[in-house]
């Protein structure tokens, strides 16, 4: 038992370490070192003029411990065959899940305790003595506990194991990281949900119904009714437009948004495979490339309306306009040189 669930987490780490090299690429390395350095700057700005009201201070420490102390899940690594196959090894899976709550609470306490070291300043600026914030890291620490006993407690129901719920939410925890991953890569093995959005169906009426724009027709129908797809671009939009109101240095919102820009149109670039299941749109009496080209008419409308908002924005906010017309340079190189290369090489592949 134990062997099949190190072979289980070892595979799974494996993979995650193969789509992390696609993470930690030199472009994104580059931009975290500019966006910890840019932090770093003003928090030492924020320590060296240290507000006399301390209720705000006081407010995002709340925040962010309520978010630190929500963050985290149990890997049990179980699986839905299980259910059948293991069925009659039953204590010995509790045991496991059992083990790997203890693992996954020390290495998820110890993340949490990382983070808070970076309030011990704050603590400090506001009068408090380090003991003071021993005590907070120590609550914290105690309240991680308790949720992770909460956790464990719902794997089972009536001293039985809950097989469906902890297929689940293992399942649940395996997509997270995938579709975090999938920001950067294509990454096999997420499950999308696909639900029509009636509200939305006035944006198909600004694509016209005719032979010359199936794709484009498709394309923008799977889009909208794609639950992951969907929801990110709304995420990665809403994102960016905090990064204009809140980073007050153009430049470095304008570098926050570009990243933005980029992770949207490369998660766009999935809908090319939308229909590969779908044999009989190989019968449509369509040019070669018309396929490409529907794509990339819709992946570059939706940018372009992201930008717009972007700008509006963008000329409220930003002090530097310049910045703005540096957005508008990068997304045309985005749209015009990048989308047609990724899309030559998904043609390739």
């Amino acid at each position: 038992m134990k062997d099949l669930f190190l072979k289980r987490k070892q595979a799974f780490r494996k993979e995650c370490v193969g789509y992390l090299r696609y993470v930690l690429n030199d472009h994104f390395v580059l931009f975290l070192l500019v966006l910890v350095g840019f932090l770093a700057y003003q928090y030492s700005q924020l320590l060296q003029h240290f507000p006399e009201n301390h209720l705000p201070i006081l407010g995002l420490i709340g925040i962010v411990s309520v978010l630190l102390l929500l963050w985290g899940g149990i890997a049990t690594y179980v699986e839905a065959p299980d259910k059948l196959f293991l069925l009659v090894a039953e204590e010995e899976v509790r045991e496991h899940i059992q083990k790997q709550s203890l693992v996954s609470f020390i290495f998820w306490v110890s993340v949490q305790t990382l983070f808070l070291l970076l309030f011990a300043p704050l603590f400090l600026a506001m009068g408090l003595s380090l003991g003071v914030f021993g005590v907070y890291v120590l609550l914290l620490g105690v309240g991680k506990y308790f949720l992770f006993q909460k956790k464990t407690d719902k794997f089972f129901s009536a001293n039985h194991l809950d097989w469906d719920y902890v297929i689940a939410q293992e399942s649940k925890r395996k997509q997270f990281l995938l579709r975090f991953f999938a920001l950067f890569t294509q990454v096999k093995g997420i499950s999308n949900s696909v639900k029509r959005r009636a509200y939305l169906d006035f944006i198909l009426k600004a694509v016209q119904k005719v032979p010359s724009k199936i794709w484009q027709n498709l394309y923008l129908r799977s889009y909208l009714r794609n639950g992951d797809l969907f929801a990110l671009s709304l995420r990665l939009l809403f994102l960016s437009l905090l990064a204009l109101i809140f980073i007050e240095q153009a430049w470095i919102a304008t570098a926050v948004v570009v990243l933005f820009n980029y992770l949207l149109l490369f998660q766009l670039l999935a809908l090319y495979h939308a229909f590969d299941y779908q044999y009989l749109t190989q019968l449509f009496p369509l040019d070669k490339g018309q396929k490409e080209k529907g794509l990339q008419a819709v992946i570059r409308g939706l940018t372009s309306f992201v930008l717009l908002v972007q700008l509006v924005v963008g000329l409220i906010t930003l002090q530097e306009k310049l910045a703005l017309l540096a957005l508008v340079g990068v997304s045309f190189v985005l749209q015009f040189l990048y989308l047609p290369y990724q899309l030559k090489r998904l043609v390739d592949e």
